[in-house]
């Protein structure tokens, strides 16, 4: 079985920052791409950033230059940097990893439990 964990959300004024962190455990033969999104109150969940197992990044367009995605592959860990949050950032945020397991043939979607990110004005 696969696991993601995420921490690293929490309460923070506007203009301030959080790094959020999402490990992936368990028996893992290899992740691809791997990737953060959020879910506001009422509104669809959303994509917000995403990196390749080769480091390629794609970002939401309301997130550029705030956001960094980054990833630690021998420790099947991705991180999010959120620079200069506002208050529409808030949401539950979200990480997903593409996981081919030791025991599956191809690869799976996989999710976090997601963390709570409110931005205050």
């Amino acid at each position: 079985q696969v696991q993601l964990v995420e921490s690293g959300g929490g309460l923070v004024q506007a203009g301030g920052s959080l790094r959020l962190s999402c490990a992936a455990s368990g028996s893992i033969f290899s992740i691809n791409a791997m990737g953060w999104y959020r879910q506001a109150p009422r509104k669809q969940r959303e994509l917000v950033a995403t990196i390749t197992n080769g480091g390629s990044t794609n970002y939401a367009d309301s997130v550029k230059g705030r956001f960094t995605i980054s990833r630690d592959n021998a420790k099947n860990t991705v991180y999010l940097r959120m620079n200069n949050l506002k208050p529409e950032d808030t949401a539950v945020y979200y990480c997903k990893a593409g996981v081919v397991a030791r025991t599956e043939p191809r690869e799976y979607d996989y999710w976090g439990q997601g963390t709570q990110v409110t931005v205050s004005s």
